[in-house]
């Protein structure tokens, strides 16, 4: 019973320190992919067919969208190339779910007429998460 218990004890053991390793080399893979800063503006807040957008990430996208695909852009809007591609604006919901953004930042997108800062995280150019902040 006693070499029973050894056996588990070294495999927990050993594939804890597995599970340790594999998430070390996936931090240092992941990395700033890219950051920009935009305006969310009265366009912003509405989607292509007219609607009111009421959650932070639609808001977000609409932004993305209309800068690379409709070239509706804020004055100092900055470019990025990583949603200029439709498939990673299609991502963004679950990158900021993956990411983080305070409730006040949230709220206060939502109303728009305020500049975020987005950070873009990934690696090997998928991205994988993105912070968003609100300032002045």
């Amino acid at each position: 019973m006693r070499k029973i218990l050894l056996i588990l004890l070294g495999a927990v053991v050993f594939c804890g320190t597995a599970n340790a390793q594999a998430r070390v080399t996936a931090t240092h893979r992941d990395g700033l992919i890219e950051s920009y800063r935009a305006y969310i503006g009265e366009a912003d807040l509405y989607n292509s067919k007219g609607a009111r957008l009421t959650q932070p990430w639609q808001i977000i996208r609409q932004d993305r969208a209309n800068f690379h695909q409709y070239g509706v852009r804020d004055r100092d809007d900055q470019s990025d190339s990583f949603f200029a591609d439709p498939a990673n604006r299609q991502a963004l919901e679950q990158m900021l779910r993956n990411g983080s953004m305070t409730r006040d930042a949230a709220n206060m997108i939502v109303r728009g007429n305020v500049w975020i800062d987005v950070d873009i995280y990934g690696g090997q150019g998928t991205g994988r998460w993105i912070d968003v902040t609100v300032s002045d």
